[in-house]
């Protein structure tokens, strides 16, 4: 049994059958990925045994709707469910992420969205062919959203383009910090409809095979952290795809990004999970009851009963503002729900660097070794409040825009 200060929901969080299943199949395999974690990321390889034990426990399905043979999660029971994988490796919660969208955007999120008698039919149709991949075939996805422009910001269109042909789409452009490059079956491309004006609300989301012809992934990979994530950069040149590669229906997109916002809080259940590993270290060294160390006692130090209070009020503060994010979470939300989405993702990306950094502080030299797991949850945590689509430098002119304006109003 998990102690509570190191869940992701506490003690007397009220969690469903289901959420209590799927939270004890990640703490029964979290210790080796734990175990692994140091591994891949000394050698910026990706998690393949990782997947491997997520395959077989039936996580890859996670957010498959069970009339598709999944386990069905919506965003919250994801949410719980990644940021525990996230306590023991952030590399494999991020990634799973981009997996676990793949299926949650066009499933439980997608039956919110309005459509067409004629877009439901094909969304159906196509979205049995990627459910049964994954559910039957073990096929993982990966999602590629960066082009180092004001694309993946939701500020412009894409500039990966796709051209209509006979059977299907031929698509060209690149992607870069393409996680699970070289690793995923399919490539979730998010791409704009190439015609005379390129619009916003001709985004078109399509799986590109891993094997296409077309595909080359460039480039090296040796950054600060997250590097079992692996993200190359992915160039496609005349590639082409069919229609049933389509995971939403033209425009439809562009709908989910404008009134499902919690869609784009689905990185940070990573980062919660960090911190709460951050903190559940430091309590555990100084108590002297960390594997691997010598069992000294280092708790009776005012200094270091002070850190470690600080680091409790943090966690605190970013747990609960994760857990009310999740409760929020809906179809056009109000807007108080969706700046607290704002202020969540920035939070969570601040301050578990924060508790990463005053864990550092409070352990140590000895946490500056790289035997021990701190340093790496330092880097890995660093890098959150870089993410796309939501940085934390775009929450907060987001949050500071959309609190003194009402759509619409203009200063003369």
């Amino acid at each position: 049994m998990t102690d509570p200060r190191y869940s992701v929901t506490g003690s007397n969080y009220p969690l469903t059958e289901k959420q209590r299943e799927l939270i004890s199949i990640v703490e029964a395999i979290g210790p080796g990925m734990a175990a692994r974690a140091a591994g891949y990321d000394r050698e910026a390889s990706f998690p393949f045994e990782n997947y491997a034990e997520m395959r077989k426990a039936g996580l890859l399905g996670l957010c498959v709707p069970e009339e598709f043979g999944g386990r069905g999660a919506d965003l919250r029971t994801y949410s719980i469910v990644s940021a525990t994988i996230g306590k023991y490796c952030g590399a494999t919660a991020l990634t799973f992420n981009m997996h676990a969208c793949s299926t949650l955007w066009p499933g439980i999120l997608a039956d919110d969205l309005d459509m067409t008698s004629a877009q439901r039919a094909e969304h159906e149709k196509y979205r049995k062919v990627h459910f049964k991949r994954v559910v039957e075939d073990g096929a993982v996805y990966a999602q590629p959203f960066s082009e180092g422009s004001a694309a993946a910001a939701g500020k412009a269109p894409f500039g990966t383009l796709a051209a209509k042909v006979d059977g299907g789409w031929v698509v060209n452009g690149r992607k870069i910090f393409a996680s699970l490059s070289g690793a995923a079956n399919y490539y979730g491309v998010l791409c704009t409809e190439d015609k005379p004006d390129l619009s916003m609300r001709d985004t078109l989301y399509m799986a590109v095979p891993g094997d296409a012809p077309g595909l080359t992934i460039t480039g090296d990979w040796d950054p600060l952290g997250m590097r079992g994530t692996v993200s190359r950069t992915l160039v496609f040149k005349d590639l082409f795809v069919p229609d049933d590669a389509a995971m939403m229906p033209r425009g439809v997109y562009f709908q989910a990004a404008s009134r499902w916002p919690h869609m784009f809080t689905t990185l940070s259940p990573t980062y919660m999970g960090i911190a709460i590993a951050a903190y559940e270290f430091t309590v555990k060294y100084l108590r002297g009851e960390v594997p691997g160390t010598p069992p000294v006692k280092r708790r009776m130090y005012p200094t270091k009963q002070i850190a470690v209070a600080e680091m409790f009020v943090k966690l605190e503060q970013t747990r609960a503002l994760f857990l009310r994010m999740l409760d929020d979470a809906r179809v056009d939300p109000p807007k108080d729900a969706r700046l607290r989405a704002y202020a969540t993702q920035y939070t969570i990306m601040e301050n578990a660097n924060d508790i990463c950094r005053l864990a550092i502080r409070t352990c140590g030299g000895q946490s500056m070794l790289k035997s021990l797991p701190l340093e790496r949850l330092y880097r890995d945590s660093r890098c959150g409040a870089l993410m796309l689509p939501w940085t934390a430098e775009l929450c907060l002119d987001r949050i500071g825009r959309e609190a003194l304006y009402e759509p619409g109003e203009a200063d003369d």
